[in-house]
């Protein structure tokens, strides 16, 4: 049985088109794999605090000498670190905002963020210390901006999941949403079309 995590971030939940195409892939999944295994993390409803000097304290401090905030601090790091561990795949819906990720996502990505857990430096540089797996990014945007300099989310996204282990990473656009009927039904077939090459490979 695939266990897949399903990460959305949109704050308009189920409508968002992000959140949609991650669905329509899951869908197109499960139709192949009638046993799959899928669990959400809802970064909008369910969203993980910014970092603070709180949570850095914990991370650093070791582990015989945390505090009991500490603890907590760590135990729920270490859940979502776990969750992403137990996942055979991931699907992560991102939506541009503001030429960037969700401050969401973001926060998201500091919580699993782990040196000694997640990644570690080497005198050759950084290693992720995460299984590699298959990452499918479904990518979101009301204009047109891939393969531009205004694409700021691509090679992010690439570089952070890189870093803590997962290199093989696929996306799949949905540009021009807001760019007018032609150009959102344009994109919205592409992306159908991609989502079916992914589910037959």
């Amino acid at each position: 049985m695939m266990n897949v995590l399903k990460i959305t971030s949109s704050a308009r939940g189920q409508v968002s088109e992000s959140t949609r195409l991650a669905d329509n892939y899951i869908t197109a999944l499960r139709a192949v794999q009638p046993e799959l295994k899928v669990v959400t993390r809802d970064l909008a409803t369910d969203a993980l605090p910014h970092i603070d000097g709180n949570v850095l304290g914990a991370f650093f401090t070791p582990a015989e000498q945390r505090t009991a905030e500490q603890q907590a601090l760590i135990a729920r790091s270490d859940a979502l670190v776990a969750e992403l561990q137990a996942a055979d795949a991931i699907v992560l819906a991102v939506p541009m905002y503001n030429f960037g990720i969700p401050s969401t996502l973001k926060a998201y990505f500091d919580w699993i963020a782990r040196a000694g857990v997640t990644f570690k430096y080497t005198p050759t540089g950084p290693v992720g210390l995460l299984a590699d797996k298959p990452v499918t990014v479904f990518a979101a945007r009301g204009g047109l901006y891939q393969g531009t300099p205004h694409d700021t989310q691509t090679g992010y996204l690439k570089d952070f999941l890189g870093f803590i282990g997962l290199k093989s990473v696929e996306f799949v656009y949905a540009e021009g949403l807001n760019m007018g009927d032609e150009l959102r039904a344009k994109a919205e077939a592409e992306a159908a079309s991609r989502i079916a090459e992914l589910v037959a490979d």
